[in-house]
């Protein structure tokens, strides 16, 4: 069930095929991070995916899709590094502006990479950067370790997602990603980071290969939305990188997806197809 974002109304409840007019025509306001919340309150699904240039956050917005996020995941799927703590802010920038130009209905946020929020000077002239660039929400990864940043960019007027579980900006100190709060350790960090990220102001909280029983304890526990990846589906909604879903990368891809197509494989085909024409 994907939920149509403002209007409260649901996609599945449709009996007639759903066309980007009938999807426009249902969302007739601009997401905001009010709306996002309310869709928790209202025990809709929130479906949210990555999109990362002009054309791909236009079409993700006719579908539908209510919170957009321009994630660091972009420097593995977009330009080819290993993991995410490669990626600046002039190239988060850069993605940002690209996707802000489809001007979407959908909520757009974007992440701050690695090293742009080390203190709160830091993290909130970086905020304020995303924001320029058109982002409507930023997200960061940590909870109490970094509470202080957060309370500075809600301070400032700007809406903040938080990141709880596995944290790729961190994989290189964890060696490996791994599911978070199997230990009863853990999982007195993950409450405690969270209620330390409501009490400072985050909308959202997106949870990261955290054990579905600890993430289902968290969404009862908060009244913001929880985001899940990897986490099982007793999350508020659930995202996915876009590439992921669709099967446009390939090489690799996280065991907890399950690709709604394999459009690689597809473009092979027509492309081959089309070569053989020439």
């Amino acid at each position: 069930m994907i939920s149509a974002g403002a209007s409260g109304l649901e996609l599945s409840s449709l009996s007639r095929p759903v066309t980007a007019a009938i999807v426009s025509a249902m969302i007739s306001s601009k997401v905001r991070p009010t709306d996002i919340r309310a869709m928790k309150a209202r025990g809709e699904k929130i479906a949210a995916l990555t999109a990362y240039d002009y054309p791909m956050t236009r079409l993700l917005d006719e579908c539908g899709v209510p919170l957009l996020l321009v994630g660091d995941s972009l420097g593995m799927v977009v330009l080819g590094y290993p993991d995410t703590t490669h990626v600046t802010m002039a190239e988060m920038e850069h993605h940002v502006q690209a996707a802000a130009r489809a001007r979407p209905r959908a909520l757009l946020a974007a992440d701050l990479p690695f090293h742009s929020y080390e203190n709160v000077a830091d993290a909130v002239g970086n905020a304020r950067r995303l924001i320029r660039a058109g982002a409507e929400a930023v997200k960061a990864e940590g909870g109490t370790a970094i509470l202080n940043q957060v309370h500075a960019i809600v301070g400032d007027g700007i809406p903040f997602i938080g990141h709880l579980g596995m944290l790729p900006q961190h994989v290189l100190e964890e060696g490996r990603y791994r599911i978070k709060g199997r230990q009863d350790a853990e999982r007195a960090a993950l409450l405690a980071d969270t209620r330390a990220l409501v009490g400072a102001g985050a909308f959202a909280l997106v949870l990261e290969l955290v054990t579905p029983p600890v993430a289902k304890e968290i969404t009862e526990s908060v009244a913001i939305p929880t985001i899940g990846i990897g986490s099982g589906p007793d999350c508020d909604g659930q995202i996915l990188v876009t590439h992921d879903l669709l099967g446009t990368y390939p090489w690799f891809t996280p065991k907890f997806v399950k690709k709604q197509l394999n459009s690689a494989a597809q473009m092979r085909e027509a492309i081959a197809e089309w070569m053989g024409k020439l």
